[in-house]
């Protein structure tokens, strides 16, 4: 089922007032949902963590991001016919230290990992390296939750530059199910479908994962505090600032 956004009034396909507000968080005294949908996004540098989740929730894609510090994503969707809280946490890159065996992930990663219900595995297709991130990052999550079962999704960003791949379609395959998860090949760029069909797939998981409780947190592992949440301007912020530099670009031709 088709996730429903509900966005504050109705605006013409070609506004650019939109960009102004593309992810209203629901208000503090509206009706509160049954159920908490939290995930994380993860994977190296440049993958396109950031433009998926944009894609994901606003249907729209913007090419260039500032360095991400984390953001955390707040909407409302519909699933299976319920009403659900999906709060989607961006968050800076993991990589693969050179000295040294092991991930080198800031603390604020893993406050998100310990905090989300759902996993979101991100590599480029056009970067091999980015790919041999992916293992060592699912065994550090497992590290942070050791028991129970653990909804995540691999997906392979950047599926419109095939000439460029350099990480073919059936290594992605494989190391998905090697981990247990599903592959999903996506273009934040070109195809909002396939955003949507992975978001999509790994939010019902972890729904039918939580059955009809509001995700207590598995008990074991890590303990560590819930990422903190900023509010919507941050968003807001680079929209615009994306936004003047293309008005500036096209004024200055």
């Amino acid at each position: 089922m088709r996730p429903i956004f509900e966005q504050p009034g109705t605006m013409s396909s070609g506004s650019s007032n939109f960009l102004l507000v593309p992810i209203p968080e629901y208000p503090v005294l509206d009706c509160v949902p049954n159920k908490n949908v939290k995930i994380v996004v993860l994977g190296a540098s440049n993958v396109g963590k950031t433009a998926l989740i944009v894609r994901f929730l606003t249907k729209r894609f913007i090419g260039d991001y500032e360095a991400n510090t984390g953001a955390l994503y707040s909407r409302k969707i519909h699933l299976d016919g319920e009403q659900v809280s999906l709060q989607v946490q961006d968050t800076p890159c993991v990589s693969i230290q050179d000295d040294a065996e092991g991930l080198y992930c800031q603390e604020q990663i893993n406050r998100s990992i310990y905090w989300a219900d759902g996993y979101v595995l991100v590599f480029s297709i056009t970067d091999l390296k980015s790919y041999h991130t992916i293992q060592p990052l699912y065994q550090h999550v497992r590290r942070i939750h050791p028991s129970g079962n653990i909804p995540v999704i691999i997906v392979g960003n950047k599926s419109d530059l095939l000439r460029a791949r350099q990480v073919p379609d059936h290594e992605g395959k494989a190391l998905a199910d090697e981990l247990g998860g599903p592959y999903f090949e996506a273009s934040a760029r070109e195809n909002h479908e396939s955003v949507q069909a992975a978001f999509l797939h790994l939010c019902h998981e972890v729904s039918r994962a939580l059955g009809g409780g509001n995700g207590e947190k598995r008990k074991g592992g890590l303990h560590l505090a819930r990422p903190k949440s900023p509010n919507m301007q941050e968003l807001k912020r680079r929209f615009r600032q994306v936004l003047s530099s293309k008005v500036k670009s096209a004024t200055a031709l």
